[in-house]
């Protein structure tokens, strides 16, 4: 049984810092695109940052890009999402998203991001 399991959430003032973490288990992630997605109440969700798990290549919303830094560690089955410069409007519950072609999307339940001004 696939899962992802995010931590790190938390309330940070702004211009603080926080550092999401997912716990994948359950398959290989290989040849998966993994994803950092975000949801504000009253919104869409919407894309934050991938990353090829095999091959590490990355990808940004330009809103985030220059302050969040994604990465993996493969031994650990882990991603992380680095969140520097936290800004009000970066409050929401942060999701974790592993997807391919071809096959099903895995979500994880979502960790809540608060950022205080």
């Amino acid at each position: 049984q696939v899962q992802l399991v995010e931590s790190g959430g938390g309330l940070v003032q702004a211009g603080g810092s926080l550092r999401l973490s997912c716990a994948a288990s359950g398959r290989t992630f290989s040849s998966y695109t993994m994803n950092w997605f975000r949801q504000a109440p009253g919104k869409e969700r919407e894309f934050v940052a991938a990353i090829n798990w095999s091959g590490g290549s990355t990808h940004y919303a330009d809103f985030v890009k220059g302050r969040f830094t994604i990465s993996r560690n493969i031994a650990k089955n882990t991603m992380y999402l680095q969140m520097n410069s936290l800004k009000p409007d970066d409050t929401a519950v942060y999701y974790c998203n592993a997807n391919r072609l071809g096959s099903n999307a895995y979500w994880g339940q979502g960790t809540q991001v608060t950022v205080s001004s």
